[in-house]
C-alpha cells in the first residue's frame, strides 16, 4: 500500500492551543490560561468540483487566552470567575458570589442590550460566562470491553469496543459517531466512569491520573433518557438538584441563587414554574427538557460533561442550538464528550474531534474539519454533494453507494470472489469496513499513539487532586434527608391526591357503610356480622398498600441509578425519606376511609375507640407497606413482584383467623407473619373488650402482643427492602 500524500497532513491531528497552567513562586498561587474557542469558523467539505488545496485551510480558528489567578484549593469551589466570550455564537454564563479581577473587568468590555437573557428556543444567544474549573485531559487507549451472553446451555463472549485510542482536552467538543449498535453508549459510559462491570480493557486517564470517587463532583454526565421527576416545575428540579450537588461552603441561598442563573443562562424563565411534565402529565417541550437535563449537570459547574445523543427527538433547529451550548460550554475550558447519530451539516460542523465507530472498532480519530479529507486520502470520496455525517455514516456502515471505490479494496474483491454480493455487485460491508479498519491502524493509529503517551500540561499537584479517594458530599446527611423529603412530598402529593385515588376509596367506603348501616351489637350474631367489617378493613388497608408500594423502587430505579451515579446522596439518607415521605400522604385516605365507614356503621361512638382504630389501621397499612417495598426492591419485574405480592397477601388474609379458625399446626407459624392477623385482633379488642372476653372463638388479651408484632413488621420489613437495594448496588 502505498503512503498517502504528505500534502494531506491528516494522519497527524494536533490539538489546539489548550490552557496551561504554570506555578508562580510567590504566595502559593496558580495561574490558569483559560481557553477560549473562537466559534466563527469557515469549513470547505471535500466534494467534487473543490480541490484539496482550498480544503486544507478552510478551518479558520483563532484564540485569545485570559490570564487568571486563584488558589489551587478553590479551583472546584467556585472562588474565582472567567470570562470566555466567543466572536459570534457568545453566551453568558454567571454565578453570584464571584467577582471579577479589575483588568478582567476592563478587558471585557462592557454587555449591550443585545446581552439581555432571551428564551433560547426563540433563537437569541447571549454570552457565556461561567467560573473557572478544574482543567481535565481525558485520554485513553486501546479501550476494549466485552459482554458475556448466557445462553441455556452455554455462555457466549461478545466484543463491544476493539482498541479504542483517543483524547479530549478542555475547550474542545468531542463527537462519538457510528450507527446504531457500533459502542457509542458503551464506550461514553467507560469515559464517564459508569460502567465498570464487568472490567474493560486498556487505559482511561483523567489527567493522566485513572478514575477516582472524586471525579464524580467533577463530571456531569447527561443521559440519553429524559429522566426527570415529572410533577416537579423546572425551577423545582434545578433548585433540588443544587441543593443536594453543591458544596457544603455555599448557603442554601446562594445555592438557590445558583439554580436560578441556570435557568436564566438557559433560556428557561418562560417555562421555570411549569410541571416537567411525563407520558400522562402535560409539561415543557422536548427542547425544555433536555435543556433542564443539561441543567442538572453544568449546574456543579462540572470540568467534565458528557451527553449520550442530547438531539435524539429534536427538530433540526432546536437540536442546533443544543449543540451550540455545547461549544459555548467548552469555551469555558471545560472538556465535552458527545454521542451524537446523524447530525446535520450545520451540526456537524461545530465539533472539534469525531471519533467513528463501526462495529465497535475504530475508523477515523481526529479533528473533525479534516475527516473528509483522510476518507478522501484513502479512495473514499462522496460522488456526489451530500452531508458529511451521511457520507461517514454510510462508510461505517458498509455502503459504498454513490462513493468512489479504492482500488486497493477492488484488489480485494476480485482475490476473495466469494465476499462480491452477485447480484447486485456490490461490496459486503464486512469487506469494506475490514478496508476501513485496517487504513486507519496502518496511517494513523501509530501517531496518534504517540501523541497520547505526552504528559498532560498541567501542575502535579493538580494531577494528585484528581487521583484523590476522597468523595465529596454537597450535604450532610441530615440535609440529604430533609431535602430528599420535601421533594419526595412534592412529587407523590399529585399521585396520592388525584381524583381517581379518592373516588375509590370514598365509594368503597361508602359501599360498606351501606352494607354494615347503623349495625347493633346486642347478640353474639349481631357481634360476628360486625366482626366481619372490621376484618375487611384489615384486610383493605393491608392489600391497597402492598401494591401501591412493590413499583416504587422499580419506577425510581433509573433516577435513583442517576442521583446515585453522581453522588447526590447517601443510599440510607434516600431511603429514610423515600419510606417517611409517604407517612403524611398515607394518614389522608384512611382518615377519610375511616370516618365515613366508622360513624355509618355505628361502631363504638367513643373518641378512644376511633383513634385506637385509626392507629391500629395506620399501622397495618406502614407493615404492609414495608411488605410492598421489600418485594418491589428485591424483585425489580413487576410481573414477578405482582405474582409474589398476591400469593403472600392471599396467605396472610387466609390465615388471618376469620375463615379458618382451626389452623393446622404444622401451618399454623403463618398467621403469626400475617399483619392481617394482628390487626384483627386489636380491632375486635378496641371494638368489643366490654362485651365479651372472647369474640369469634378468638380470646382477647391485653393487644401487646399483637401491637410488638406489627412494629417488628414495620421496621423488619424496610430493614429488608434497604438490604435489596443495597444488593442491587445502585448507582
Amino acid at each position: 500500500m502505498e503512503k498517502p500524500n504528505s500534502n494531506f497532513g491528516l494522519w497527524r491531528t494536533q490539538s489546539d492551543q489548550l490552557p496551561q497552567l504554570s506555578s508562580e513562586a510567590s504566595g502559593g498561587v496558580e495561574s490558569v490560561g483559560t481557553h477560549s474557542r473562537k466559534s466563527s469558523r469557515q469549513m470547505v467539505l471535500a466534494s467534487p468540483g473543490r480541490n484539496s488545496s482550498s480544503s486544507k485551510n478552510s478551518h479558520i480558528r483563532k484564540t485569545r487566552s485570559a490570564q487568571m489567578k486563584f488558589e489551587i484549593d478553590d479551583v472546584g469551589s467556585g472562588a474565582a470567575l472567567s470570562r470566555a466570550s466567543s466572536a459570534s455564537l457568545g453566551f453568558s454564563f454567571s454565578f453570584t458570589g464571584f467577582t471579577m479581577p479589575p483588568d478582567e473587568v476592563a478587558d471585557s468590555g462592557s454587555f449591550s442590550d443585545a446581552d439581555t437573557p432571551e428564551d433560547l428556543e426563540a433563537g437569541t444567544r447571549k454570552k457565556f460566562q461561567t467560573e473557572p474549573t478544574l482543567p481535565i485531559y481525558l485520554k485513553f487507549t486501546e479501550v476494549t470491553y466485552k459482554i458475556i451472553i448466557k445462553g441455556i446451555t452455554s455462555s457466549v463472549e461478545k466484543d463491544i469496543l476493539n482498541g479504542i485510542s483517543g483524547s479530549v482536552n478542555p475547550g474542545e467538543v468531542l463527537a462519538l459517531m457510528g450507527p446504531s449498535g457500533s459502542g457509542k453508549t458503551t464506550l461514553l459510559s467507560l469515559l464517564g466512569g459508569r460502567l465498570t462491570d464487568p472490567t474493560p480493557g486498556g487505559a482511561i486517564t483523567y489527567n493522566d491520573q485513572p478514575y477516582s470517587k472524586f471525579l464524580k463532583s467533577r463530571i456531569g454526565f447527561v443521559t440519553q433518557d429524559d429522566i426527570l421527576f415529572p410533577h416537579l416545575t423546572v425551577k423545582e428540579t434545578l433548585t433540588y438538584a443544587a441543593l443536594l450537588r453543591l458544596t457544603r461552603k455555599l448557603t442554601k441561598q446562594e445555592k438557590e441563587k445558583r439554580a436560578a442563573d441556570v435557568i436564566r443562562e438557559l433560556g428557561l424563565e418562560r417555562c421555570q414554574d411549569t410541571m416537567i411534565g411525563g407520558s400522562f402529565v402535560r409539561g415543557v417541550s422536548g427542547g425544555e427538557r433536555k435543556r433542564v437535563c443539561i441543567g442538572l449537570e453544568i449546574i456543579i459547574n462540572p470540568s467534565l460533561l458528557f451527553l449520550d445523543e442530547p438531539t435524539s427527538g429534536l427538530d433540526s433547529t432546536t437540536a442546533l442550538r443544543i449543540i451550540e451550548l455545547l461549544s459555548d460550554i467548552a469555551e469555558t475550558g471545560k472538556t465535552v464528550v458527545t454521542t451524537i447519530h446523524q447530525p446535520s451539516s450545520r451540526l456537524f460542523h461545530k465539533f472539534d474531534k469525531l471519533i467513528l465507530l463501526g462495529k465497535g472498532s475504530l475508523l477515523y480519530f481526529g479533528q473533525a474539519s479534516e475527516a473528509m479529507l483522510y476518507f478522501s486520502s484513502i479512495g473514499c470520496s462522496p460522488m456526489i454533494a451530500m452531508n458529511p455525517a451521511e457520507f461517514l455514516l454510510d462508510l461505517a456502515n458498509g455502503n459504498m453507494t454513490e462513493v468512489s471505490v479504492p482500488s486497493e479494496l477492488e484488489d480485494r474483491v476480485q482475490l476473495d470472489s466469494s465476499q462480491r454480493e452477485k447480484k447486485s455487485g456490490k461490496h459486503t460491508p464486512a469487506l469494506v469496513h475490514d478496508y476501513l479498519v485496517e487504513a486507519y491502524e496502518t496511517r494513523v493509529a501509530e501517531e496518534t499513539k504517540k501523541q497520547l503517551m505526552i504528559s498532560a500540561p498541567i501542575d502535579e499537584d493538580i494531577k494528585s487532586n484528581v487521583g484523590s479517594l476522597k468523595r465529596e458530599w454537597g450535604a450532610s446527611w441530615s440535609q440529604q434527608y430533609m431535602i430528599l423529603f420535601k421533594r419526595g412530598l412534592k412529587e407523590r402529593q399529585h399521585e396520592y391526591f388525584s381524583w381517581l385515588r379518592i373516588t375509590q376509596v370514598l365509594v368503597t367506603a361508602i359501599i360498606l357503610g351501606l352494607l354494615w348501616w347503623q349495625s347493633e351489637v346486642h347478640s353474639p350474631k349481631e357481634l360476628d356480622n360486625q366482626a366481619g367489617l372490621l376484618f375487611f378493613i384489615a384486610v383493605f388497608w393491608a392489600f391497597f398498600p402492598v401494591f401501591t408500594a412493590i413499583f416504587t423502587f422499580p419506577q425510581e430505579r433509573a433516577m435513583l441509578n442517576k442521583e446515585r451515579a453522581a453522588d447526590m446522596y447517601r443510599l440510607s439518607a434516600y431511603f429514610m425519606a423515600r419510606t417517611t415521605s409517604d407517612l403524611p400522604l398515607d394518614l389522608f385516605l384512611p382518615t377519610l376511609f375511616l370516618v365515613v365507614v366508622y360513624f355509618m356503621a355505628d361502631l363504638r361512638q367513643t373518641a378512644e375507640s376511633f383513634f385506637l382504630t385509626m392507629v391500629i389501621v395506620f399501622l397495618c397499612i406502614v407493615a404492609a407497606q414495608g411488605l410492598g417495598l421489600a418485594i418491589g426492591a428485591t424483585l425489580t419485574d413487576l410481573k414477578k413482584a405482582t405474582t409474589l405480592a398476591s400469593v403472600t397477601v392471599m396467605a396472610f388474609m387466609l390465615s388471618g383467623g376469620y375463615f379458618v379458625k382451626n389452623v393446622p399446626i404444622f401451618i399454623a407459624w403463618l398467621r403469626y407473619l400475617s399483619f392481617n392477623y394482628h390487626t384483627y385482633r386489636l380491632l375486635l379488642k378496641v371494638q368489643y373488650e366490654t362485651i365479651s372476653p372472647v369474640i369469634d372463638g378468638i380470646k382477647l388479651d391485653t393487644g401487646m402482643k399483637e401491637a410488638v408484632a406489627l412494629g417488628i413488621m414495620v421496621f423488619g420489613y424496610r430493614f429488608l427492602a434497604y438490604l435489596s437495594l443495597r444488593r442491587m448496588k445502585v448507582g
